[in-house]
């Protein structure tokens, strides 16, 4: 079984969204897919065949005061409003609706990543479990800690899922893939520091304190996933897409210029896998 693996990281998921645009072009198709945060919007708008549909939320959408702001984040305690995102531009009859029936038609398995709130234990959603303008796992897996309240879905409260799961390899191995595509959206080589995260963490963690304690081990747990990666790699079970460089782009960032920068790049660097998407064809 053929996977992908998409690790989000807010606007800077747009270097995944160029990578699936030129895997939609060139008719690549996958068995399964697993994505975190913005990795699992990438996703499912993938599987769905919506070539550029997720361009233009990282270059058009997300730059709005209603999606991204601090205004967003004194009205309703939400500085990245997933409601607006996933939800009124997302829904059928929005402005740029998600074509749900395909992807359900596609075949492919979708799961998507979150952390539960309480537990601080990661939580993998089907996505073929969610329904039509129903998409609470992908705001789930979204929603930020500190700059979010945790959002509520199907009785439960959760956080993003990159603050449990950030690279969910093990969770596509277990569920029988042989061959993995995993795309990051920083260089391969970064290694991640914990000083920020426990800054972060302190925030929660009188309200969530199994979130916050798992905020903080997740620089750690990202850097031993990426380092699993590259021993899978090695053994010709994973390609690593990766950017070189991200320049000044930030999980939030709102520059249009490097966004569309780094969505270039993604669309660029998908050529790195063919040889690897191949060989398991032949």
């Amino acid at each position: 079984m053929l996977g992908i693996l998409d690790v989000g990281g807010g606007n800077r998921g747009s270097y995944g969204a160029g990578v699936m645009d030129h895997f939609i072009e060139k008719h690549i198709f996958f068995d399964y897919g697993i994505g975190v945060s913005a990795g699992s919007a990438n996703l499912i708008s993938f599987f769905a065949g919506q070539r550029g549909r997720n361009y233009h939320f990282y270059t058009e959408y997300n730059l709005r005061r209603e999606a991204m702001s601090f205004s967003s984040f004194l009205k309703n305690g939400n500085y990245v409003n997933v409601e607006y995102i996933y939800g009124t531009i997302t829904n059928r009859g929005g402005e740029n609706p998600l074509d749900f029936e395909s992807f359900l038609k596609s075949g492919s398995q979708l799961w998507i990543v979150a952390t539960d709130a309480l537990t601080g234990k990661p939580v993998y959603f089907d996505g073929r479990r969610m329904k039509q303008d129903d998409y609470g796992a992908l705001k789930a897996s979204s929603n930020l800690p500190c700059v979010n309240k945790p959002y509520p879905w199907r009785g439960g409260l959760y956080y993003d899922g990159g603050i449990s799961d950030p690279v969910p390899i093990e969770q596509a191995l277990r569920a029988g893939c042989d061959k993995v595509v995993v795309i990051l959206t920083t260089p391969r080589d970064d290694i991640r520091t914990d000083e920020k995260d426990k800054l972060l963490a302190g925030m929660i963690k009188k309200k969530y304190p199994r979130a916050a304690e798992a905020f903080i081990r997740s620089s750690a747990v990202y850097n031993a996933e990426v380092e699993r990666c590259r021993q899978l790699e090695k053994e010709g079970k994973v390609r690593i897409i990766a950017p070189d460089s991200i320049g000044h782009m930030k999980t939030l960032g709102q520059s249009a210029e490097d966004i569309k920068k780094l969505y270039a790049k993604g669309y660029a660097d998908a050529v790195s896998a063919f040889s690897f998407l191949h060989a398991d064809a032949d």
